[in-house]
């Protein structure tokens, strides 16, 4: 009597599924901190006032860094393409208010200028961003 011998295949398959998972709960780390990343990387020393206003609703963000450099979201522009963004923001929405974030040593000259581009744009609503007096962040 002969005995067969039944060889059983070795499967040579590797799961990603674990390693899949892993890679997402990095990126979705890296998308939720890049934001605050960006966001303290502009250093800008706002001026400081004895009262200011918080308002919670959405609102377009300009900043002018101590260099004259002008943000809008975070993301660096020119007054032509400051222009632009407000215009197509304010498209949607021409009640958002363009808050405006001026470092205190710039010239008055460029919040001036801000202040025209965002005019020009169809903006109806502005605030000017100011630190509560002694409540600096260090």
């Amino acid at each position: 009597m002969r005995k067969l011998i039944k060889r059983e295949k070795l499967m040579a398959e590797i799961n990603i599924t674990p390693l899949t998972d892993v890679v997402l709960v990095l990126l979705i780390i890296f998308m939720m901190t890049t934001p605050m990343l960006i966001q303290s990387a502009i250093k800008v020393r706002l001026p400081e006032a004895s009262r200011a206003e918080n308002d919670l609703e959405k609102n377009i963000s300009v900043l002018i860094n101590r260099s004259g450099e002008i943000f809008i979201d975070n993301t660096r522009t020119d007054i032509e393409g400051l222009k632009t963004g407000l215009t197509a923001r304010l498209s949607t929405n021409p009640n958002l208010p363009v808050i405006i974030k001026g470092d205190k040593e710039i010239r008055y000259d460029d919040v001036i200028k801000v202040i025209d581009a965002a005019k020009q744009s169809g903006a109806k609503r502005f605030a000017l961003a100011v630190e509560i007096e002694g409540k600096r962040k260090h």
